[in-house]
């Protein structure tokens, strides 16, 4: 049974999907002539990077440096500039090392950007938490589980690290009468105590899967006739209160959440490219139907008009027109 309101979850939607039939040599020559001589062929760049799945990247790669004896990717990087060589070079990045790499950017030098730490973390399967460690131990020689505790503190530290562990609950199967008692342990640890007894709220959204969430705040509901997402906000506040609501948000509807991020990533002055960026190249290859559906209900507008509007300081449009055909598909 899913919450009322909200379709059910983790459903495969992408924009990019891999293109058949595949000719990675091919497409290996075809960037190559577009990066020789003098200029640069933009367009075919975009043909080909922007519909192909990053599996398919890496052939092309692999191929190129075959044939010709060159990185493609530092080739593409002396031949573009700004954010379209940030988006193309995301794009070319394999999935997990680059979510690594966003990691390793947010919690390197002076501050921390839990933002980027909390979208990441706080959506993925357990796939793809064990995916991301693993390139970031590869990548950086480092565990990450440690990076982020000594980055972080108190009870937003032990929801970093209870998600790191990669062990949610993924079955399918709801036990309502599982649900109902953990409503009742999560209004006890909140709402009906002085101060809120953090652990239990950690426990039951770290380790119990998607599903069984969703019965839990139908549950929560039906005892309370309050939205789970409110009692977060009244019981909680900072990163810990962001980072269950990106849980609660993720069980209801993950594209409505990835909607609602590229919105603030292009709301008000200035563009937050390193955000645009990251989501639409991942996301792209997963549910980014979903997000397109999702933004224009929510927001009014079209994700792509948005983008459109919202990019025109890229004064040669080749981010933009990038960036659309990721999004348009």
């Amino acid at each position: 049974m899913s919450y009322p309101g909200y379709p059910p979850n983790n459903q495969s939607n992408p924009t990019v999907r891999p293109v058949t039939p595949f000719d990675p040599r091919r497409d290996a020559e075809i960037l190559r002539k577009a990066m020789k001589g003098f200029g640069t062929d933009e367009k075919s760049i975009i043909q080909v990077l922007a519909h192909r799945v990053n599996s398919q990247r890496q052939e092309i790669a692999i191929q190129f440096k075959t044939m010709f004896g060159k990185d493609l990717i530092s080739d593409l990087k002396s031949e573009l500039s700004g954010k379209f060589e940030d988006l193309v070079v995301a794009l070319m990045t394999p999935t997990y090392d680059f979510l690594a790499k966003e990691i390793y950017n947010a919690i390197d030098g002076i501050g921390t950007n839990e933002e980027t730490i909390i979208e990441i973390i706080c959506t993925a399967s357990n796939a793809e938490i064990n995916n991301i460690k693993m390139a970031y131990h590869k990548l950086f020689g480092k565990d990450l589980e440690k990076e982020l505790m000594g980055e972080t503190s108190g009870t937003f530290r032990r929801l970093l690290v209870s998600l790191c562990q990669g062990q949610r609950n993924e079955n399918t199967f709801v036990d309502v009468a599982s649900a109902q008692a953990d409503a009742q342990n999560l209004l006890q640890a909140g709402e009906l105590q002085f101060g809120t007894d953090e652990s239990t709220f950690n426990m039951i959204l770290c380790s119990r899967s998607f599903c069984q969430l969703q019965q839990v705040f139908l549950e929560y509901h039906r005892l309370t006739g309050r939205d789970f997402e409110d009692v977060i906000k009244s019981e909680f506040s900072g990163d810990i209160e962001n980072g269950l609501r990106a849980i609660v948000k993720s069980v209801r509807d993950k594209s409505s959440y990835f909607a609602k991020r590229l919105h603030e990533s292009m709301a008000g002055f200035g563009t937050n490219d390193k955000s645009l960026i990251r989501i639409v190249a991942t996301r792209c290859e997963i549910d980014m139907v979903d997000i397109k559906n999702a933004y224009m209900s929510m927001y009014g507008k079209s994700l792509e008009a948005d983008i459109a509007s919202d990019t025109m300081d890229d004064t040669s449009g080749d981010y933009k027109k990038c960036l659309t055909a990721l999004v348009v598909g």
